[in-house]
């Protein structure tokens, strides 16, 4: 049995253990600048092998909710500082989540009021954005029509995160990870059902689907270097209307191929098959899932396999165990729990987090759940 608590050399940077803290959307940033409040919620969670940030925005374009601390200005880049250098005083590591939403936006939230880019003309059906309504106040609004990009305008975004990568270094990030999950810009260009482009970056092959992808993490790497590189991916995530497609599991072992091909520190997949197993119950999806994860596992075979998503101790410890992951993220559970490795450690009672306060608000639910004290 592999000891989850012991540390874990990933790709050279020592973690000191094999829990990660998922990326979580909070909307604490006022101003979409990092602020000391953010710094102290990341640092009471320092004691997480890995802490992978919320997204951050890698352009005004880019950014899909309100109040998201952004990686592409001075003022931001200073507020991260102050975020990593808190979380290095206690002995954490970092990476920071490059983010570009793509159609998952809305022209509230754009410069001048302007349409939100993708690798499509077609909007994301029951999608939702955190903008201003038409009475000027912040809420969920639903995703603006979008417009596609110019063939020579995605070589622009492709610079756009090589350079939000440098500047996640020069904020003090031990790496990032770019966000390749959940409906967004990325994915957008990998879903041939969502993706009509005609042009070099068409989905309608394995190389035109994988194009945009290979040339961001490319980019990033020439950037930074691979060993601070991490993607996340999603397969099978149905999140922001991404249908299902026949391409599927070519898509995603020539994606996860090309990862390992390129050194990366790691690939982060966030489990999202009960969105497509549901009706077929738990069994079936987890042995989708494991069939997935083999899958992924044969073709990285020198790069760190994260999975995040309905995790628990147990679950953590029978995937490590069986070789198909090699960390464990954690996403809600360390909202409610700061110290969740030393409760997870130890056996003492997880705290349910409060829904009502997870986006936006003051330091409630964000900075104010206690450590657990045995009796």
């Amino acid at each position: 049995m592999i000891n989850l608590f012991e540390p874990y050399d990933l790709n050279g940077l020592t973690l000191n253990n094999r829990f990660v803290m998922a990326p979580m959307t909070r909307s604490r940033a006022p101003v979409d600048v990092a602020t000391e409040q953010i710094a102290l919620h990341y640092t009471q969670r320092g004691t997480a092998g890995l802490i992978v940030s919320e997204g951050t925005p890698i352009s005004r374009e880019g950014q899909g909710y309100l109040f998201n601390p952004g990686i592409f200005t001075p003022e931001q880049i200073k507020g991260w500082k102050l975020v990593t250098d808190s979380v290095h005083s206690v002995g954490g590591k970092m990476f920071a989540q490059l983010w570009h939403v793509g159609r998952v936006s809305h022209t509230s939230i754009q410069i001048d009021g302007q349409a939100p880019v993708s690798s499509t003309g077609k909007a994301a059906q029951g999608a939702i954005a955190f903008g201003y309504d038409d009475n000027g106040e912040p809420g969920f609004v639903p995703t603006s029509t979008p417009r596609p990009l110019s063939t020579e305008e995605v070589g622009r975004v492709v610079q756009d995160f090589a350079q939000a990568a440098a500047n996640a270094v020069e904020a003090g990030f031990d790496g990032v990870e770019i966000h390749g999950a959940n409906g967004y810009l990325i994915e957008q260009f990998l879903n041939p059902l969502v993706n009509d482009r005609t042009d070099r970056y068409s989905a309608q092959t394995l190389e035109g689907r994988l194009r945009f992808v290979f040339e961001v993490v490319d980019a990033v790497v020439a950037r930074i270097g691979a060993d601070k590189v991490g993607i996340r991916i999603s397969p099978y995530g149905q999140l922001f209307d991404m249908p299902i497609y026949p391409e599927i599991d070519e898509t995603y072992s020539a994606l996860c191929a090309g990862m390992n091909q390129r050194g990366i520190a790691y690939v982060h997949v966030m489990d999202q098959t009960h969105f497509f197993l549901a009706a077929e119950g738990s069994d079936a999806q987890e042995a989708a899932l494991r069939s997935l994860l083999k899958h992924c596992k044969t073709e990285l075979s020198d790069t760190t396999l994260i999975l995040a998503g309905d995790m628990t101790l147990e679950r953590a410890q029978d995937l490590v165990d069986a070789g198909l992951i090699d960390l464990a993220g954690f996403g809600q559970p360390f909202i409610a729990n700061p110290d969740l490795v030393a409760r997870l450690k130890n056996g003492w009672p997880l705290t349910t987090p409060d829904r009502d306060t997870y986006y936006g608000g003051d330091g409630k639910g964000y900075v104010d759940y206690a450590p657990y004290e045995p009796a």
